[in-house]
């Protein structure tokens, strides 16, 4: 039953509302499965047995999927993350520790019916982006033999891809959760920091870390942010979700601007330039703008993460073991870790202050950008490359990923095309912090217009979604004095605003000129006869401005919503009834500043 069973969130849901298996059934089967592959793959350091498997399986009697959103869904945890009873070792033995609590975030999973199949494998202390670096064994690709799974977050990966977990939680503090991701065909979702709870993650870089999921599609990606996004008290580096990146933010795309590196990396792989290029037609075909960037600042502030005092951030958690047990850390680790203890508080200092110099050089070449689409990997490495050069070829696999963490972004890898040899290739959406949702809703559509096989051989079936996405960003329909060029449009340059594009509404509108005031103001009222397409102007103001831009708005005026001509309904200027008392119908013109014009 298990060998293709189809372990996507919403077929598994239909699956055991119908009866067609049972969470004891599925799980118990997919355990064995996991066991047998484990040999081959060294996905898991820890499977759960049938005995622990139980009390999980227990609290789900009497249930049903109506009650529990993630009801009998089998999940895998990375093993730097804590799950009460069972050893933590950070792929490290001499490390292990059995906490008596799990991570906020596992509790949370399993509160939502969740169960958890084991813990996985990772390149020790979270130390690596290929998943080789494990006294528990080398994590070979899903697909390919030649090559490495990709770490660190290597088992969480291939417990997905292998068909043994819907969803696993994987961590990411330079890449960690995309990397595996884009080599294994899955989405791989790096969440604005803070957002998941760290709350029981032994840490790599605890300013830095991030816990990931892995999912064959982006909407259960979205999905599971959904249920989990939430502030915890045990995680002091928790943040609360803003409301416009809720659930009900992922949704439909239509225009958007994205950058590209104006001169995109591939360390001489003779492949991924034909596919990126293939991407960013995908993107273009969805209503994609792209926009050539100059790449540098964001390069740079990825060498910091090695070059400077993150290293000792490292070290604090590896350190003292180095120390008093050099042997039980693998060499390579070692290696990595060694100049941490020379670094000085003088450096630390130094390098905050350029990563902080370089964060506005890069968010001011975001501010007019929807996202950023990068390679998830430029080239692939194979394990024989690993072998020979372990540093350099490991950090070839970072070169797109490692500043994400530095410069506080949304992330989430997509996969995107398939080398000639069989191996997936992938890209990377990035974005302002608190846009997971809406990077989410484009990795959806281009899931959608790739038309990839998912893991497992399953196409991506259920329907796109039809509310349109949301981001941090907040769209405001003006028809009047706030129009570009006119007395008022300060208020929303003063707010960060952009002009998106100049259009018409709906034909169901009337125009008018308010009487009294000490500015000219219109107002447009929507009829059910006798309507007209007035001209006007759509915005993009930062929706943290929103509240300050609609208290400054006087009576009758307010912000409602607006049709416009290709049938979008935005938030828009809209007037009370009240207020056309003494106006001047001039709908006849066709908009403000026709009618300015003519005056």
């Amino acid at each position: 039953m298990t060998t293709n069973f189809d372990l996507r969130l919403a077929t598994l849901r239909t699956a055991y509302a119908e009866g067609t298996t049972t969470p004891r059934q599925l799980i118990l089967g997919l355990r064995d499965k996991a066991a047998a592959l484990n040999g081959e793959f060294n996905a898991f350091i820890h499977l759960l047995s049938a005995a622990e498997l139980e009390p999980y399986l227990a609290a789900l009697d009497g249930k049903t999927p109506a009650e529990l959103p993630l009801y009998g869904v089998p999940f895998a945890i990375k093993d730097n993350i804590d799950l009460a009873g069972v050893p933590t070792t950070a792929a490290c033995p001499a490390f292990a520790y059995t906490p008596e609590t799990s991570a906020t975030i596992v509790e949370q999973l399993i509160a939502l019916g969740a169960v958890p199949l084991g813990k996985t494998n990772l390149d020790q202390f979270a130390t690596g982006l290929n998943g080789t670096r494990s006294p528990y064994g080398e994590c070979r690709n899903s697909v390919h033999p030649d090559y490495p799974s990709g770490g660190s977050s290597a088992g969480s990966a291939l417990a997905v891809a292998l068909g043994l977990c819907s969803f696993a939680l994987g961590t990411d503090t330079a890449g960690s959760g995309r990397v595996p991701a884009a080599l294994n065909n899955l989405v791989g979702l790096k969440a604005s920091k803070g957002l998941i709870s760290t709350a029981g993650v032994v840490p790599a870089c605890r300013t830095l870390d991030c816990v990931t999921y892995f999912t064959a599609s982006a909407a259960e990606a979205s999905q599971l942010l959904a249920l989990t996004a939430k502030a915890d008290p045990r995680d002091e580096y928790s943040r609360s979700n803003p409301l416009w990146n809720d659930g009900s933010a992922f949704g439909k795309v239509s225009t958007f601007r994205f950058g590209v590196p104006k001169s995109p990396e591939f360390l001489g792989c003779a492949e991924s330039p034909a596919l990126f290029a293939a991407t960013l037609e995908q993107l273009k075909a969805l209503g994609g703008e792209p926009v050539e960037i100059d790449f540098s600042p964001f390069l740079e502030a990825a060498r910091l993460l090695y070059e400077g005092p993150w290293v000792a951030e490292r070290y604090s958690v590896a350190g003292a073991l180095i120390e008093q047990q050099p042997d039980a850390v693998l060499p390579v680790i070692k290696a990595v870790l060694e100049k941490a203890p020379g670094a000085t508080a003088v450096d630390a200092f130094r390098a905050q202050y350029r990563l902080q110099q370089l964060k506005v050089i890069c968010d001011g070449l975001l501010k007019d950008l929807d996202c950023i689409l990068t390679p998830a990997y430029p080239r692939p490495v194979t394990l024989a490359e690993l072998r020979a050069e372990p540093v350099k070829r490991n950090s070839d696999l970072g070169y797109y990923t490692n500043f994400m963490n530095m410069l506080d972004y949304a992330a989430v890898a997509v996969p995107a095309g398939v080398m000639a040899n069989g191996l997936p290739w992938g890209v990377t959406l990035f974005g302002r912090v608190f846009t997971d949702q809406y990077l989410l809703s484009l990795a959806d559509a281009l899931q959608r217009q790739t038309g990839l096989t998912l893991v497992g051989g399953n196409a991506l079936a259920t329907p796109a979604p039809q509310n349109p996405a949301r981001n941090d960003r907040a769209k405001v329909v003006v028809c009047g004095a706030h129009l570009d060029g006119l007395p008022l449009n300060w208020q929303l340059r003063q707010r960060g605003g952009r002009l998106l594009e100049a259009t018409v509404s709906a034909p169901a509108y009337q125009l008018y000129a308010l009487a009294g005031g000490p500015v000219l103001r219109p107002g447009m009222v929507r009829v059910a006869e006798g309507g007209a397409a007035i001209a006007v102007e759509v915005w993009e103001i930062p929706s943290s401005e929103l509240g300050s831009f609609l208290t400054g708005i006087p009576a009758p005026l307010g912000l409602g919503k607006v049709e416009l001509a290709d049938g979008r309904w935005e938030t828009g200027f809209i007037c009370d009834a009240y207020g056309l008392d003494g106006a001047e119908d001039i709908t006849r013109f066709g908009g403000w500043k026709a009618w300015l014009a003519q005056r």
